[in-house]
C-alpha cells in the first residue's frame, strides 16, 4: 500500500509544464488582458474626469464661500487657503505656522468667541471682528479652520445697546428735570443765605456746608448721567478677579465693620482675569455693596465672592437682609427709580450698562427667608495671559467643532 507524506508535494498539476502551449490559447488570453486593460484606461480616464469636476467644484465652492477657510496641516502649516481668507489674512499663508499667525492677526474681545482682526486700525469703524471654529481631519491629523466676519452682526449689537440707552434716556428726561430741580433749588436757597449780611459765622459755615452737600449731589447726578448715557467701557485692561476682590475687601470692610455688619470677601479663582475697564466694573460692584449695607443697616452679613460658571466669571454680593418684594424686583434695575430717600435712581442702572457693555450681565435672587443676591457675569478671559489680552496660541482656545 502506498503512502504520502504531507511534507511532498504533489506533481501531478504541473505535469503539463513542459508541453507547448497552444497558440489559440494564448492569444484569446492575450485578447482578454488587452481587453481588461482598455477597460481599466477607460474607467481610470472617467476616474480622472470624475475627480478634476469635483476638484473644479471644491475650487469653485471655497472661492465663493464668505467665510475664510484655512486648511492646516498636521504639521500645524497652511496647505490652503480660499480667497476670503486671503482677504481677511492676507496674502502668501501657505506654508505659515498657523500658531504663529493666528497669535500675530488675532486678539480676543469681550464677548465669547470673537476675536478682533489686527492690526486694529485708527478709525474705529474699520475695526473687523471674526468668529473662528476648527474642524479636525481624523484621516490627514490636520485641521480645517473656518473664520466668519461677524463685524456687521457686532456692530448692529453696539448700536441696537445704544439705541436702548438713548431710548431709556428719551423716557427718563421728565424724572431728570424733577432729580435736578430738587437739589438745585435746596442749593440755591443756602447760597441766597449767605448772602445775609447778619448771618453769624458759625451759621455761615453751616449753610456753606449743606450747599455744598446738595451741590455734590448735583455733580454724582450729572456723572452718574453721564456713565449712564455712554454705556461703553473705554480704557480696558487685564486684570486679576482675585485683586479686584482684595482692593474692594479694603475699601468695603471698614464701612461694614462701623455699622456692626459681619463682612466676607471668598476668591476661589485664584489666576483668573478679565478685560475691560476696572474703574467701571469696580464702580458697579460699590454700588452693589453700598446698597447691601444700607439695606441691612446696623447688623446682618455681608458676603463678596467670585466664582466660575463655564466661560464666565461671576462676581456675588450677598446679603442676609430681608429681601426685596417680587413686585419690586423687575423694577430695580430702571433708570431713576429708588426706593431711598436720598439715592438717584441710577446705581443699578449703571451697573447693569457696565456689564452689559463687557459682554456680561447682572441677575437677582431674592426672598425673605435667603437674603439678596446680586450676581455679576463677565466673560472669563480665554488663555490667561499677564499683559495682555489671550491670543488662540498653542491652546487653540477658539471653538473646537468635531468632525
Amino acid at each position: 500500500m502506498r503512502t504520502h507524506s504531507p511534507f511532498v508535494m504533489d506533481s501531478t498539476p504541473f505535469a503539463n509544464l513542459d508541453q507547448p502551449l497552444d497558440a489559440a490559447r494564448l492569444a484569446e488570453a492575450f485578447q482578454a488582458f488587452a481587453r481588461a486593460s482598455d477597460e481599466l484606461t477607460v474607467a481610470y480616464s472617467g476616474l480622472q474626469l470624475q475627480v478634476g469636476v469635483l476638484t473644479e467644484r471644491l475650487d469653485l465652492l471655497l472661492a465663493a464661500l464668505p467665510a475664510g477657510v484655512v486648511v492646516v496641516d498636521q504639521a500645524g502649516r497652511v496647505e490652503q487657503c480660499n480667497r476670503a481668507a486671503s482677504s481677511m489674512l492676507g496674502e502668501g499663508l501657505t506654508g505659515c505656522d498657523w500658531q504663529e499667525l493666528a497669535a500675530r492677526l488675532f486678539e480676543s474681545t469681550d464677548t465669547p468667541g470673537e476675536w478682533a482682526l489686527l492690526p486694529l486700525p485708527v478709525d474705529p469703524a474699520l475695526i473687523r471682528r471674526v468668529s473662528i471654529a476648527a474642524t479636525a481631519q481624523t484621516a490627514s491629523g490636520g485641521r480645517i479652520v473656518l473664520i466668519h466676519d461677524v463685524t456687521e452682526a457686532w456692530r448692529m449689537r453696539v448700536a441696537s445697546s445704544r439705541n436702548e440707552r438713548l431710548a431709556a434716556m428719551g423716557e427718563m428726561v421728565a424724572s431728570l428735570a424733577h432729580q435736578l430741580r430738587t437739589p438745585l433749588a435746596a442749593a440755591l436757597l443756602y447760597t441766597g443765605h449767605l448772602a445775609n449780611a447778619s448771618l453769624a459765622a458759625e451759621q455761615r459755615g453751616s449753610v456753606a456746608d449743606k450747599a455744598l452737600e446738595r451741590l455734590r449731589h448735583l455733580q454724582k447726578l450729572i456723572d452718574d448721567m453721564l456713565i449712564f448715557a455712554r454705556g461703553e467701557a473705554l480704557g480696558r485692561e487685564q486684570f486679576g478677579v482675585c485683586d479686584l476682590l482684595a482692593e474692594l475687601a479694603a475699601t468695603i470692610e471698614p464701612v461694614a465693620q462701623g455699622q456692626g455688619t459681619e463682612f466676607q470677601s471668598d476668591c476661589a479663582v485664584p489666576g483668573e482675569q478679565i478685560f475691560g475697564n476696572r474703574k467701571e466694573i469696580a464702580g458697579a460692584l460699590i454700588n452693589l455693596l453700598e446698597n447691601a449695607l444700607q439695606a441691612l443697616g446696623t447688623a446682618g452679613r455681608l458676603r463678596l465672592s467670585a466664582g466660575l460658571d463655564g466661560e464666565q466669571v461671576v462676581l456675588r454680593v450677598h446679603d442676609s437682609g430681608q429681601g426685596i418684594p417680587a413686585e419690586l424686583q423687575a423694577r430695580l434695575f430702571e433708570p431713576f427709580y429708588t426706593t431711598r430717600a436720598n439715592g438717584t435712581g441710577l446705581g443699578l442702572a449703571i451697573a447693569r450698562g457696565v456689564a452689559r457693555a463687557h459682554g456680561g450681565d447682572i441677575s437677582l435672587v431674592s426672598s425673605a427667608a435667603q437674603g439678596t443676591e446680586f450676581s455679576l457675569r463677565l466673560p472669563r478671559v480665554q488663555g490667561v495671559g499677564t499683559t495682555a489680552p489671550a491670543k488662540p496660541l498653542s491652546s487653540m482656545t477658539y471653538q473646537e467643532v468635531s468632525s
